[in-house]
This record gives structure tokens, C-alpha cells and sequence, in this order.
């Protein structure tokens, strides 16, 4: 209908009087009178070329054969005559930011390619329904939903920091109102993830290829960045859990690059969100809706930081997130809290902290809040990657200039005492005691919700892993820190204990990697007593090793991230 409506309107010349031509004021539409006045297209044309690219899609769709022309023509005067409407892209939210005013060439050089690229050549808007993302290929709402309330019991596994009850909600809205597919396919990968071996697995590939694909769309949307940060979370932890570390990294370092370049670090602090000199605009996020949103902001900030601390350990990757003392390396966000605690509007303000970095300074027990399971997460993971960093830069050093460092215990020791080093050592080893004692105590676990008890024992096992990450370097000259080092390892084991079947399908996978550790620890300890004499018995070693193992296994055959570390633990087994 609206094709033959045009049709009728070609056959009706415009005489170009303004306001309105004779034969729109002889048909009582003075209002519709649009025609090309030379200086950019009119609605009708816009709808013609809508109708044309519709048209050609369902061509495309109907004969998989059909191949569309690859070459586009174009009047050659057009661009002269819209510069004043086309110009105005330039300040629009899918535009690429730059605008000529900035410029820092001057007019002259407006033709070189450095200044093209600086001012941005203004593209139009990309569609809002993009090609990949019609509405026949988005599952329907009740499926949406169900998927929703798979993942939801599984959402601590990753972080994510969603008010359910509005992401179920969000799909009974228009798509232009919902999340960004990149977000959505891969909170339904997720749901297909922690389904196997049943049959909604068989969707995994479907739903991870839609939330990749999806991912360069949403780039185009200022609005959006929310979703891509959230939607590369999962998709690292997805890829790391199944054992495919360089995909994994790409995603966690492009949430935390994205985290950090729209302000989400200071999302408290209005301060300005990555503004230089020159022509590069800011990058900045809308004013949160209310405190729901705020808080999801707040949760997705430390969503990001736990997976570039955790995993940068385990990748041996230098982390992407600072937290210098000042300026915009400083991380100035309230602990994450409950999201119970936002819906209600109970959220921390600035005021009541410094910084993560105080956290490090003997201060735990001075911060407002930071107690809610998923605030004692992100404060064990970064305990977690500072343990690790500061002894493997100990280390560093030591392998670097061997010379330097005496060679008998007694003075290893004497050396180690006597060096700046030692402050920082001790304050780690202070802070991760004081962590530990403000936790409940593991005995106690079974009597907590289910998922709370989830959170602590990922939470007891990264300040445990930490502790022996910090001391495992010295372990070999040291005996005291040898000791310090088992008996952390042994705590792990402890953890395992309380861990009941049904708990695997819902543990943080970061524990595996954690327990990795903890098996290199005993196995080292089995070491020394079957090549010690007089021969003492190791059978308690080995039934410590056996109920890692055991636990091993077992979030293996849900991670496959951990096939590689029991193959190479019974291997080591093999040998003894």
C-alpha cells in the first residue's frame, strides 16, 4: 500500500511554489508537501530507499544465491548539495565523535588524510535494526524468559549484575528498548553453558556466534557500552572456563579497556568520563535512570575488575584495570552491594571511601560496607593478583641477577628481611589473615543459602590460593614460608569437604585453577617426605591429593578448563 501511495505521488508534478505546491493545496495535504528542494532528501525518497533495501533483503533471504550489487551508484553533485543537513551527524550519538570545529589542522590541510581523519567523515546513523537482528530471528518472549530464569541461579558464576526481574521484563518491550542482542545471546549461551549434557547444549554455538556477531553492532552506540562491557564478561569467562585462554583474554581486556574509557571506575564521581585536548570528543555515559540502574553500573565496574584480577593470574598477563593513588588510574567506587540493597535505594556514596588501594593499607575494617559476598569476591580477587604479582616480581628479580641473592638459607633469609620488599610482603600476608578472620568460617557454610555459600567458597579459596601464591616462591629456601604455604594448601582441602555434588554446577569457575595450586603444593610436599629418611608415611598427603583430584574431576566435566590440570596431576602421580 505504502509503495502504491508513491506511486500515485510521482504522478502528481510538483510545481515548486512554496510554502506548498498547487497540487498538494488542490488535495488538502499542505502539510505533506515535501519535495526536493536541493538541499537534502525528502521523507519520500527516504522511504523509497527504504522500501528498495527491504526489498532487497527479502531477496536475499528468499534465494541464497542472490548476490547484491557490489557497486552502488551515486549522484556525484549530492554531497554538495546535503552538506548542511549531513553535517549535523556529527554531533549525533552514532556518530564517530569528531567534528571539524576541533580540528587542530587548518584549513588548508582539510583534504590530507590525517585531517579526515581527525574530523571524522559523517556516515549516517546505522540502523537501528540492523540486517542481523530482525525481530523473526529473536526467540520469542517465552522463550527469552526462560532462558532468563536458567541462567539466573547460575549469574554468580560470572558476576553478572542484572536485576532479573527487569531483564525478564525488558522482553516484552519493543527491540529498540530491550538490551543489545550481544548481551542477551550471550546470557542465553550461558543458559544453554551450564545446561549440559541436555539438549538445549545443542544451542551453545548458535548463541555464542549471535552475541560475537552482535558485538560490532553495538559498538556503534554510545548508549550500548553497558551491554558490549557485560556482554565480553561472559564471553571471557565462557571461553576461559572452556579452556580457550587467548579468546578469553581478548574479551576480559576488552571489557576492562571499555570499563575504564567511559569512567565506569568513577561512576560516582560525575567527573569527567575520557576527555583530552583536540579533536577527540568524551566519551561519556547517561546520567543512571535511578538506582537500580546505578547499582547495576556499580556491579558491572566490579564484575570487570574480579575477572581482570583473577584471570590475569592464571593467564600470566599483566592486569588491564590500574588502581594508581590519584587521578584516573584511582578506582573510586563504593563496594559492591546486594541488589536488594539497590532496589531499595541503600547505596553507598563516595564519601564513605577512599579507594580499592586502601584496602592494602591495613584499613578493612574502616571502609563503609564491603561485606556482601560479592564485595568480600572482588577484595580476595584482588588480594588474589596482588599476592601473586608482588612475589613473582620477587622472584623476577632474583632469576634475573642470581648474583646478587646469597645462596644458603640462613642468608636467603637475612636478605629477605633486610630488604624494602618485606614491608610490602608482610602487609599482604597481614591483610589476607585480617580478610580471612572477618569471614564466616567454613564449618559453618552448610547452614548459609545455597548461593551464599557458593560465594564463600570461591572467596575462602582465592585468599587461601593467595596465601600460598605468595609464599610458594620462597618455599624452597625458606621453611617457614614452606609451612605457611602447605598449610594454606591444606585449608583448600578442607573447603572441598563441605562441597556437596550438587554444588559443582553452581561453584565460580576460578576455583580450578585455585586448586591447581593447591595439588602443586602437596605434590611438592609429597616430594620431600618419599625422598626423606627415615621413610615417613605419606598417606595423608595423598588423600589430601585425592580429594583435590576428586573436586577436580568434577568441576571438569563441567569446565573443561580443568582437563588439562588433572591429566597433568595424575601424570605427576604416575611418576612418584
Amino acid at each position: 500500500m505504502l509503495k502504491r501511495a508513491l506511486s500515485r505521488k510521482r504522478k502528481m508534478r510538483c510545481d515548486g511554489v512554496k510554502p506548498a505546491c498547487q497540487q498538494c493545496v488542490r488535495a488538502k495535504k499542505v502539510d505533506g508537501c515535501l519535495y526536493d528542494d536541493g538541499k537534502g532528501k525528502t521523507r519520500t525518497q527516504l522511504l523509497r530507499e527504504n522500501i528498495e533495501r527491504l526489498e532487497q533483503r527479502i531477496r536475499e533471504l528468499e534465494d541464497p544465491e542472490y548476490t547484491s550489487p557490489s557497486v552502488v551508484l551515486h549522484d556525484p553533485h549530492f554531497h554538495r548539495r546535503s552538506e548542511s543537513s549531513s553535517s549535523s551527524l556529527a554531533g549525533s550519538p552514532a556518530s564517530t565523535g569528531f567534528s571539524a570545529p576541533h580540528s587542530p589542522f587548518p584549513p588548508s590541510a582539510t583534504n590530507s588524510p590525517q585531517s579526515s581523519w581527525i574530523q571524522g567523515v559523517p556516515s549516517p546513523s546505522p540502523t537501528p535494526f540492523s540486517d542481523a537482528y530482525h525481530t523473526d530471528q529473536q526467540p520469542t518472549i517465552e522463550l527469552a524468559q526462560m532462558l532468563v530464569d536458567i541462567f539466573s541461579s547460575h549469574r554468580h558464576q560470572c558476576l553478572l549484575g542484572l536485576h532479573m526481574g527487569r531483564l525478564r521484563e525488558s522482553f516484552t518491550r519493543p527491540l529498540m528498548e530491550q538490551h543489545h542482542p550481544c548481551l542477551t545471546n550471550a546470557i542465553f549461551l550461558w543458559a544453554c553453558y551450564v545446561s549440559r549434557p541436555g539438549p538445549l547444549s545443542e544451542h551453545e554455538s548458535h548463541y555464542l556466534n549471535r552475541s560475537l556477531e552482535a558485538l560490532s553492532d553495538a559498538l556503534q552506540y554510545n548508549n550500548r557500552v553497558l551491554d558490549v562491557i557485560q556482554a565480553s564478561c561472559l564471553l571471557s569467562v565462557y571461553f576461559l572456563s572452556n579452556g580457550r585462554a587467548l579468546e578469553g583474554s581478548y574479551h576480559a581486556t576488552a571489557a576492562a579497556s571499555l570499563a575504564i574509557q567511559c569512567g565506569l571506575h568513577g561512576v560516582m564521581m560525575n567527573r569527567p568520563m575520557f576527555e583530552t585536548t583536540g579533536a577527540i570528543s568524551s566519551f561519556k555515559l547517561e546520567p543512571p535512570k535511578d538506582a537500580i540502574q546505578q547499582g547495576e553500573r556499580i556491579l558491572t565496574f566490579w564484575q570487570v575488575f574480579a575477572l581482570d584480577r583473577c584471570w590475569s593470574v592464571v593467564l600470566q598477563k599483566p592486569v588491564t584495570i590500574p588502581d594508581g593513588p590519584e587521578g584516573y588510574s584511582s578506582i573510586v567506587m563504593p563496594w559492591p552491594q546486594d541488589m536488594d540493597d539497590y532496589v531499595s535505594g541503600q547505596i553507598d556514596d563516595f564519601h564513605s571511601f577512599s579507594t580499592a588501594r586502601s584496602f592494602f593499607d591495613g584499613q578493612v575494617s574502616n571502609l563503609g560496607g564491603g561485606f556482601s559476598p560479592l564485595a568480600l569476591r572482588v577484595k580476595a580477587s584482588a588480594l588474589f593478583q596482588h599476592a601473586h604479582l608482588l612475589a613473582s616480581n620477587w622472584d623476577q628479580r632474583r632469576r634475573l641477577n642470581p648474583a646478587n641473592y646469597l645462596q644458603s638459607s640462613d642468608d636467603y633469609a637475612a636478605l629477605a628481611l633486610s630488604s624494602a620488599f618485606t614491608d610490602d610482603f608482610q602487609t599482604v600476608e597481614h591483610t589476607i589473615a585480617r580478610f580471612l578472620s572477618t569471614l564466616i568460617p567454613v564449618h559453618q557454610l552448610d547452614a548459609t543459602m545455597p548461593d551464599d555459600k557458593h560465594a564463600y567458597i570461591a572467596i575462602h579459596t582465592l585468599a587461601h590460593a593467595a596465601m600460598i601464591h605468595l609464599y610458594y616462591p620462597f618455599g624452597n629456601e625458606d621453611p617457614v614460608s614452606y609451612e605457611k604455604c602447605l598449610r594454606a594448601a591444606r585449608c583448600c582441602v578442607s573447603i572441598v569437604k563441605h562441597i556437596a555434588d550438587t554444588d559443582y554446577e553452581f561453584l565460580d569457575p576460578i576455583v580450578g585453577p585455585c586448586w591447581t595450586c593447591a595439588v602443586d603444593t602437596l605434590i611438592r610436599e609429597l616430594n620431600v617426605i618419599e625422598s626423606s629418611w627415615p621413610l615417613v608415611s605419606s598417606a595423608d598427603v595423598r588423600n589430601d591429593i585425592g580429594t583435590l583430584l576428586y573436586a577436580m574431576t568434577n568441576l571438569g566435566s563441567r569446565f573443561p578448563l580443568l582437563g588439562y590440570s588433572v591429566a597433568n596431576v595424575q601424570k605427576r602421580l604416575s611418576i612418584l
